[in-house]
């Protein structure tokens, strides 16, 4: 089976990723309003009528934003944790919801739609039970994992052998520590149930890139405390260092915050 993905934005202000396979489509995240999510699907030819599913990975605005909107308006099931729909529903942040598209996942349990696989596992930070996503269909895997704090052998288990990873790059250190920032901020930015910088980026990266790994995508930069160049740089050089064919074997790109990506086909 083939897979598609591209990012439809992805930064500070806003995110939502499109994976497809087969009849299978679907948004993880929707942090943007309905109309740019519609304007960025448009680019990339697709019919928002087309989608399967919005799986959301955590409850904060630049994540959950758009969800109940496209959800109300094509009907699409929403798939979160627990902890994501009592905070949603605790301050009415999807709004009114046709109750059949309420849907639960859970840590480490499988949800299957038409023959691809979508794996839920917990990330590292500062919210209402956050995860990531594993997307497999055939032979394929696309992992999803943005706002984590640290990385942990269960999220570097469920990354590795990724042939797309669209993994976390928020900061850049010294961008953060010199920056307008308050302390408690920084703090929280840089702790661990927080985000990941350029560097810690990496470092996780240089440890789980193998033969399966194409295409990977820095995302969720920071627009106050880090610049694409720099992200990509940092990371780049690091991977080399590790020996690791960056831009051979290995393609790096940075996701943009307000443009898709090209749409990559597996």
């Amino acid at each position: 089976m083939s897979i598609k993905f591209c990012t439809i934005a992805s930064g500070s202000s806003g995110n939502c990723t499109y994976v497809s396979s087969g009849d299978v489509g679907i948004l993880v995240d929707v942090g943007l309003t309905g109309r740019v999510v519609e304007e960025g699907l448009a680019v990339q030819g697709i019919d928002p009528r087309s989608l399967t599913a919005i799986f959301v990975t955590h409850d904060h605005g630049d994540h959950i934003k758009g969800v109940g909107v496209l959800s109300r308006r094509y009907n699409l099931p929403i798939y979160a944790t627990s902890g994501t729909w009592a905070y949603a529903e605790r301050y009415k942040v999807l709004g009114r919801l046709n109750p059949a598209n309420k849907m639960l996942v859970r840590n480490g349990v499988a949800v299957h739609l038409e023959g691809v696989e979508v794996m839920p596992f917990t990330l590292p930070h500062d919210a209402s039970e956050p995860v990531g996503y594993a997307i497999t269909a055939g032979e394929h895997k696309v992992v999803i994992a943005t706002d984590l704090g640290h990385v942990n052998p269960h999220v570097a288990n469920h990354a590795a052998g990724a042939d797309i990873l669209l993994i976390e790059a928020n900061y850049d250190k010294h961008m953060l520590e010199a920056g307008p920032y308050p302390a408690h901020l920084k703090q929280r930015i840089s702790g661990a149930m927080g985000h990941l910088s350029n560097v810690e980026c990496g470092g996780f990266l240089a440890d789980i890139v193998c033969e399966r790994t194409k295409h990977i995508f820095l995302g969720h930069l920071s627009q106050e405390n880090n610049r694409p160049m720099v992200a990509h740089e940092t990371v780049k050089n690091i991977l080399l260092s590790r020996k690791i064919d960056v831009g051979g074997a290995v393609k790096l790109y940075v996701a943009d915050r307000h443009r898709p990506s090209p749409m990559l086909v597996l």
